[in-house]
């Protein structure tokens, strides 16, 4: 009991004498009684006051960062997933650029060939162990959708439908090897199958063996009775090589398809075929040939004067009153 009060009173005492000194030392200012001695303190602590701050600074400074670095992963994360947003929007943005362009062309070919079409997208390719060239599209039954429809997008033929389901169909791409179509080349109106061959191009058997056919020529589909499997005049191809057939008369044609197979996306099945066969028309411009300018509807016919009597017109360009003009009852 002794000793605690004694203890206490001692700390009294000290915090007495040290609010004294530091109120003397505040009304002497420079002039201080007790500036010596601060000045005496200062010079014997201050080296050990500034070792202990450089020891423990580091310490302070590893703490503020410990702490600080849970904030600072989730700002991280948080731009991260901000980053990831941003990306996406921007994918999707091109995305949609894209598909506005091919539905543009798609709705190009159906206007300029006069076909009635359902639009589809791509939703599965056809599993390799199945051994053929085929995707799904999600168009069915229920949107009109029929075996043996003929199916295309912006450059050409696709394929044609060979199974449907109430909501999705299956397309047999015109690059599979049991894939045959007939076709017509522009221009001389040579016929002929064409047959699909994989990753390689499509080959092209003329019936007259000793027809002329040049690289760059280009074919169309024949057209079948109904319009099914495949309806007139969709873009096929464009002839890349030409070989002399060992032993035959006939000749090797390569064909190379307009349609990019490996990137399809937006296509269109032709529902209802056109009314006349469209011949060449949706064929794309050949190379340095401009897209042939939309029809313009014919101006008004300005009626004819007939000139005077005299055989002279007036002054003013205008016949003479009481005479008629063509071009009027």
């Amino acid at each position: 009991m002794r000793d605690t009060r004694r203890s206490r009173m001692i700390l009294v005492l000290l915090l007495a004498i040290s609010f004294a000194l530091i109120t003397v030392d505040i009304r002497g200012g420079r002039n201080s009684p007790v500036s010596h001695v601060r000045d005496w303190a200062s010079a014997v602590f201050g080296p050990a006051e500034e070792a202990t701050a450089d020891a423990v600074d580091p310490i302070g400074r590893a703490i503020d960062a410990v702490r600080d670095a849970g904030s600072h992963e989730d700002e991280k994360k948080k731009l991260q997933q901000e980053n990831a947003r941003l990306r996406q929007e921007l994918e999707n943005i091109e995305l949609d650029r894209n598909r506005v362009a091919e539905l543009d062309r798609l709705l190009r070919v159906a206007a300029v060939g006069q076909y009635k079409i359902k639009p589809a997208r791509v939703v599965a390719v056809g599993a390799a162990q199945s051994f053929s060239w085929t995707v799904t599209i999600d168009a069915g039954s229920g949107d009109g959708i029929k075996p043996d429809m003929t199916v295309v997008n912006g450059e050409g033929l696709v394929g044609r439908v060979t199974s449907v389901g109430p909501m999705t169909a299956t397309v047999l791409l015109a690059t599979d090897p049991g894939f045959s179509v007939g076709s017509r080349m522009a221009g001389s109106m040579e016929i002929g199958i064409t047959t699909g061959q994989g990753d390689r191009p499509m080959k092209l058997s003329l019936l007259n063996g000793q027809a002329q056919v040049k690289t760059g020529d280009r074919l169309v589909t024949f057209g079948s009775q109904g319009g099914r499997p495949f309806v007139p005049g969709v873009p096929v191809g464009e002839v890349t090589e030409i070989r002399a057939t060992p032993g035959a008369l006939t000749k090797t044609v390569e064909v190379k398809p307009f349609v990019k197979f490996t990137s399809l996306d937006t296509v269109g099945v032709v529902v209802e075929p056109p009314r006349t066969d469209p011949r060449d028309a949706v064929l794309p411009p050949a190379p340095g040939q401009q897209q042939p300018p939309a029809p313009v509807a014919p101006a008004a016919a300005t009626p004819a004067t007939t000139p005077p009597a005299s055989g002279k017109p007036q002054a003013n360009g205008r016949p003479p009153k009481n005479e008629p003009t063509t071009g009027r009852d």
